[in-house]
């Protein structure tokens, strides 16, 4: 297998040699590196060859490929998150790291299906994050190496053109599958809600969740034109009537608890493709499935990657996984 945990020293050298890089590690380790053509998100979780691991210590490296015709680093405010598919290549990908929890990591949640030219490149990438037991005073990074800076509220993409005999793919693993129970839908889209219709009936959500035990490790799934989305709990606050989401609900759309998973490390390991660490180019995979499977020191296949506060596969995703892929044509 190839090497994707490196020391500082090791990434600092990549650097120094020209390569492009995209970086994911501890805040910390990150801010060590010099100047170069990468980007960067914060996060001391990851899936190694040997299984999951938490380090401070080592930074995860994917490399822009050499057969790359061309590699750009853009930095997007907020206000202009939603031109990344206009500037997209017209044959390659796009790498997007977005700071957790931040406002530009909202407004991509809830808006990017809207954006000019949606899907009409693959747009890849995670949301950085902290380690859980600085949450409550550490901010999520990312960084852009062309000027070595930090950002907690903007977006760092590497915009990737590919030669014409050259495709990117993009897969999505999720376990998750709508359950046989109520129908559930939210009268305004966000990353909260107070209120739901279930079953067309209005209700106070927190008091619903909580009346019945639903087992919040299991999200709400939406059947999104065949795809299973999935929007997963943070937290629930029946005193203040209150829930709060990992990615957003929206309105009009019909959400179902998903199915229990049984077996979770299993049921990955199946969905799975057999040789797929042999062809994959970036994967990661959400911190709920790192905590909830116990994948510390458990392999997927000798899949590896960040795990991330949240995936991108052309929109904001949770407790999924999700890989690309660089094939010939």
């Amino acid at each position: 297998m190839n090497q994707v945990m490196y020391t500082v020293d090791e990434v600092s050298a990549l650097i120094r040699e020209g390569k492009s890089l995209i970086l994911a590690g501890d805040e910390r380790t990150l801010k060590k590196l010099p100047k170069g053509n990468w980007i960067a998100g914060s996060i001391p979780y990851f899936l190694d060859v040997d299984g999951g691991k938490f380090t401070r210590d080592h930074i995860y490296v994917t490399r822009v490929p050499e057969f790359a015709t061309k590699s750009t680093v853009k930095v997007y405010s907020p206000e202009g998150i939603s031109e990344v598919y206009n500037d997209a290549p017209q044959n390659g990908f796009s790498f997007i790291i977005l700071p957790a929890f931040s406002s530009i990591h909202a407004s991509f949640a809830l808006e990017s299906p809207t954006y000019q030219n949606f899907a009409c490149s693959p747009l890849i990438g995670w949301i950085s994050g902290t380690a859980l037991d600085d949450l409550d005073y550490a901010k999520p990074k990312t960084f852009d190496g062309i000027s070595a800076s930090e950002h907690q509220n903007k977006a760092v993409v590497f915009h990737v053109e590919l030669p014409a005999n050259k495709a990117a793919d993009i897969q999505i693993i999720n376990l998750m599958e709508q359950g046989d129970g109520d129908i559930i839908t939210f009268p305004k889209s966000g990353f909260h809600a107070s209120e739901a219709l279930i079953n067309g009936e209005k209700m106070d959500f927190a008091s619903y969740l909580n009346d019945r035990d639903i087992d919040t490790k299991l999200p709400l799934v939406a059947d999104m034109h065949g795809a299973m989305i999935n929007t997963s709990f943070q937290a629930i606050d029946v005193e203040n009537r209150r829930v709060d989401f990992y990615a957003p609900v929206f309105d009009g759309v019909t959400y179902k608890i998903a199915k229990p998973v049984e077996h979770y490390v299993n049921s990955f390991k199946e969905r799975v493709p057999e040789g797929l660490e042999e062809s994959i180019y970036f994967s990661c995979n959400c911190i709920l499935n790192y905590l909830y499977a116990s994948l510390e020191g458990k392999s997927l296949k000798k899949v590896t990657g960040p795990i991330t506060f949240g995936e991108i596969a052309y929109q904001l995703l949770n407790q999924t996984m999700v890989y690309m892929t660089i094939e010939d044509i």
